[in-house]
């Protein structure tokens, strides 16, 4: 780490920062903010390190909120940071590190502040510390008609879309996401949702809406570049030997006020923080774009982000439209697709996927017609086998994307027709010459299976079965493995079923023996009869309509038939045991017209013969299993709780624990 507790521990007795919050007002003119903002580091882009940060500002910052009503002193470094950002996009153009570098060391001297602002004060209170001005005593210390507040937001979007990503602006646009970050912090000290507030009004009504699909398709190409941060080298301004005043001014200050803080960057041990991570302004923009598309609607408007996400389109797309939505634009799919498929280890990327599939058409059409589907299909499913070492909100969200998947007929065909050499990550079994779609059907069960032993949740059961319905009546050459798969998960539910069955009569009989109040098993009889209900639907929705393509699932039916003979006469599953009595029955007889000792080979062969002889109208037709993953399901404000848990997870943004909104655990549901 690049500093240690007692290196941090000097800022409270530093002249410059001490003057600062002190209770003396300083002119924008005097030389003093050239020296305070004059210093060399790099931001800390690691949770150890943003934490030791931010603990030795909080007194500075309680000192701060203390005086800065009499002095002015916060909306004077606001508007010094003003002033330096309005030659930022010509500096960039001119390669000229000067402005860049005190306008990053000022907005980050601003973060840092805020944060303990946004926990020590309300919003109204948050505005009034943008207001204060120099005052005599006695007078009121407020400004006149100027929105500082709403200044500087509209003055951050408009650096985030306008100053182009660079080595030397890499760490001045970080500074800028993570900023507007900490300024929706506030959700992290309420319990209910924020729907309205300052902040909120400036963001989704004010001078920042004209700039909305800018703002969100920059965020989306910041994500999509997947920039490492640079060497400090290219990024952090090194004052010159030679002298002259800038030189004057950052030495001033080299011993004293920043020198501590080369966390992340030139003075920490080993690089550690980019190896924790390496991808700080990728990761922020991400967030930050979640965030704002979970913003909640207006009482007569709509969340114009969210409008935003919803409708853009690619930039090959060149058809018109009569109605052009609002706030729509269009970005390059194909890079976003990638960068979707290579990012599927964090919670975030995932999120973002869903929410792309789910409510931009444009997008879901588009990555329903890729001939690649397996790059996006396979880290999806690797959440899933690792489902023991996920947070079970990773792994709904895998699962409801594999459910909107499942509902394209053209999807659940094509996933037959990928054919993987193997699976690395598949460690039970070796895996060779695997279809994409046996492959999927084998991790979703694995899900339920370890949801039946481990987390018991009705809502992942329900969404892993409803994939597979969707899938069933497309199911093609099914690998050996898969199918047994199939019928060994029949099995388990079958000793279940029979296991609470005779706990329900065991407890009958106790209840009549000693009147005594035992466990009620109906519902749970209930739940596994479902269950079990619909595997027999989705086996029979295979049989039905693509029995001529599974000789393996015919093969492992027949040898595990007497699992479903306790089924045959349940008034639950009768009809949908008819068309599984008639295939058992048919193939077994041509089974004993063959011989008998046949081997496994010669078995296979008499059931593809068998398979082309049987007539289609044997079988009764059931009506296709279709299952639509309907987003009314979720909690009312579902994503945003989860959206904030990754924001205070990431180990970048805020780090106070909150004591308001309930986030997501981490390691449970």
């Amino acid at each position: 780490m690049g500093a240690n507790t007692s290196q941090v521990s000097e800022l409270s007795d530093n002249p410059s920062l001490k003057a600062l919050v002190g209770t003396e007002s300083i002119s924008e003119n005097d030389p003093f903010w050239n020296q305070l903002i004059s210093f060399t580091f790099i931001s800390p882009t690691s949770s150890g390190d943003s934490k030791l940060l931010e603990e030795a500002v909080i007194p500075l910052a309680k000192l701060f909120i203390e005086n800065n009503p009499r002095t002015g002193n916060f909306g004077a470094l606001v508007r010094i940071f003003l002033g330096r950002t309005k030659e930022l996009k010509i500096s960039t153009e001119c390669q000229d590190q000067l402005f860049i570098w005190q306008a990053h060391n000022a907005l980050f001297m601003i973060r840092c502040l805020l944060k303990v602002f946004i926990r020590e004060m309300s919003e109204e209170e948050l505005h009034l510390q943008f207001s204060y001005q120099e005052r005599a005593p006695g007078s009121c210390g407020e400004t006149g008609s100027e929105d500082l507040l709403e200044e500087l937001l509209s003055n951050l979007v408009h650096l985030i879309v306008e100053v182009p990503l660079l080595d030397i602006t890499y760490s001045i646009l970080f500074e800028a996401v993570t900023t507007l970050l900490v300024f929706f912090s506030y959700q992290l000290f309420h319990k209910d949702i924020l729907r309205d507030g300052i902040i909120y009004q400036h963001i989704m009504k004010g001078r920042c809406l004209s700039l909305t699909s800018r703002l969100v398709k920059t965020l989306l190409y910041n994500f999509i570049r997947q920039e490492k941060c640079p060497p400090p080298s290219t990024h952090v301004f090194e004052p010159k030997a030679e002298g002259g005043l800038l030189y004057g001014l950052a030495s001033g200050v080299a011993s004293g006020l920043w020198s501590v803080f080369t966390l992340g960057g030139a003075g920490s041990k080993s690089g550690i923080d980019q190896e924790q991570n390496p991808l700080p302004l990728s990761n922020q923009s991400l967030l930050l774009l979640l965030v704002l598309a979970n913003l909640t609607d207006g009482p007569d408007w709509p969340n114009p982000y969210r409008q935003a996400i919803t409708c853009f389109r690619n930039t090959q797309d060149t058809s018109s439209l009569p109605v052009e939505p609002p706030h729509t634009f269009q970005i390059n799919f194909n890079s976003l697709y990638t960068a979707l498929c290579e990012q599927q280890r964090s919670d975030q990327a995932t999120l973002l996927l869903y929410t792309l599939l789910h409510q931009n058409a444009n997008m879901r059409t588009y990555m329903l017609s890729r001939t690649d589907m397996d790059n996006l299909v396979l880290p999806i499913l690797e959440i899933l086998y690792h489902v023991e070492e996920r947070n079970s909100h990773h792994v709904y969200m895998a699962l409801i994307i594999l459910l909107i998947l499942t509902e394209d007929d053209a999807f659940n065909r094509s996933i037959h027709e990928v054919v993987l050499k193997s699976v690395s990550w598949y460690t039970e079994r070796s895996l060779t010459d695997i279809s994409l779609g046996s492959l999927l059907i084998l991790v979703v069960i694995r899900t339920i299976q370890f949801n039946m032993t481990r987390t018991r949740d009705k809502y992942l059961h329900t969404n892993c079965l409803a994939a597979l319905a969707n899938m069933s009546a497309q199911f093609r050459c099914l690998h050996q493995y898969a199918a047994q798969r199939i019928i060994s998960l029949f099995a388990l539910l079958s000793k279940k079923h029979n296991k609470v069955l005779e706990q329900a009569t065991q407890s009958l009989r106790g209840r009549q023996a000693d009147n005594t109040a035992l466990p009620d098993y109906a519902q749970d009889l209930n739940v596994i009869e479902e269950v079990i209900r619909m595997m027999l639907e989705i086996i029979n929705s295979c049989l039905c309509n693509s029995l001529h393509h599974n000789p393996n699932l015919v093969y492992a039916l027949l040898y595990k038939r007497e699992l479903f003979e306790q089924f045959r006469m349940h008034p639950s599953f009768q009809d949908i045991m008819q068309n599984l009595d008639t295939v058992i029955g048919f193939f077994s007889q041509r089974l004993e017209l063959a011989g008998s000792d046949l081997s496994v080979e010669r078995v296979q062969e008499v059931i593809m013969k068998g398979a082309q002889a049987l007539p289609s109208d044997r079988l009764k037709k059931f009506p296709e299993l279709k299952f639509k993953y309907v987003e009314e399901d979720q909690p009312e404000d579902f994503f945003i709780p989860y959206v904030w848990s990754l924001v205070f997870n990431s180990g970048v943004g805020v780090h106070w624990s909150p004591h308001g909104i309930e986030l997501f655990s981490m390691d449970s549901g």
